[in-house]
């Protein structure tokens, strides 16, 4: 069972209709999972960018009396010895560089708790293999992961259209995939979220494909537009965000994926054998 201080608390949100505002807080919130319960009002609201009563109204919206009773709730429920036990990676200790890798860590470790539970990207890589052509969206920060999840996609699906640039043609391009017969759109949706990319999502719930999202949150503004969501958070101690966590999170996607794929392992030796042949690679 999924039970990291992260998926805890995504747990607790569910099922409540909750504001923007209440977003961004759950948003901040499942970002700092261990620190939270130790966080007065004030710096729950500072971290979020919001105001202090607002952080009071998403106590109360989330069934509580107040933040104070929230934040006993979440002491309760956090693992003994506070934030840096249940980090476990040497705290603050260490320069900029080495709190950026420990932070990228917790990362990867919050994101093996939220893969205990792996329906949700089994039921994702069922869907990406069950659509013919696989439009794959992502531009900006997000370029990359979805680059290089099409690219090792192209080695065992049969069509993998990679949709990374914007501009009038991107409505296009999904108007092209979904007459050729998708089914899936798969987007990856990390900060600073494009309004290009939720118009994109919403287009494309429209057209008819099933969404499925990997995002840095599961309060992202894609959420919205997004049919199944998978979080993974980045990393933001650097002067840019790093993504370990969602390129890792793209790497299963694809094993899930192979899975639902009876041909993926032919069509992986086949290309292995074409490589030798032409040399493609120095050994």
């Amino acid at each position: 069972m999924n039970d990291g201080p992260g998926a805890r608390l995504q747990a607790l949100f569910e099922g409540h209709r909750l504001t923007p505002t209440q977003r961004r807080i759950a948003h901040w919130m499942v970002r700092r999972a261990a620190d939270v319960p130790f966080l007065s009002s004030v710096e729950l609201a500072e971290l979020a960018g919001v105001s202090q009563p607002s952080v009071t109204r998403f106590a109360v919206a989330l069934g509580f009396d107040g933040y104070p009773a929230l934040r006993k709730y979440l002491r309760e429920e956090a693992a003994p010895g506070g934030p840096e036990a249940a980090a476990g990676d040497g705290g603050d200790e260490g320069n900029e560089y080495q709190k950026a890798v420990r932070a990228e860590i917790a990362n990867l470790r919050h994101l093996a708790d939220l893969l205990a539970d792996p329906e949700p990207v089994e039921r994702a890589g069922r869907l990406l293999a069950s659509s013919r052509p696989l439009p794959v969206l992502g531009l900006r920060a997000s370029s990359p992961q979805a680059g290089g999840f099409a690219y090792f996609a192209a080695k065992v699906h049969p069509d993998v259209r990679l949709l990374d640039e914007g501009g009038s043609m991107l409505i296009d391009r999904i108007d092209a995939a979904v007459r050729a017969g998708a089914s899936v759109l798969l987007c990856f949706a990390l900060p600073r979220h494009p309004r290009e990319v939720v118009d994109a999502l919403a287009y494309a719930k429209g057209a008819g494909l099933t969404t499925v999202t990997v995002a840095d949150s599961a309060f992202a503004p894609v959420a919205a537009h997004s049919d199944l969501l998978l979080p993974a958070a980045v990393g933001t101690a650097l002067a840019f965000d790093t993504a370990c966590a969602p390129m890792l999170l793209g790497r299963v996607l694809l094993e899930s994926m192979c899975d639902g794929l009876p041909d993926a392992q032919a069509r992986l030796e086949e290309f292995d054998a074409r490589a030798a042949a032409r040399g493609l690679f120095v050994e």
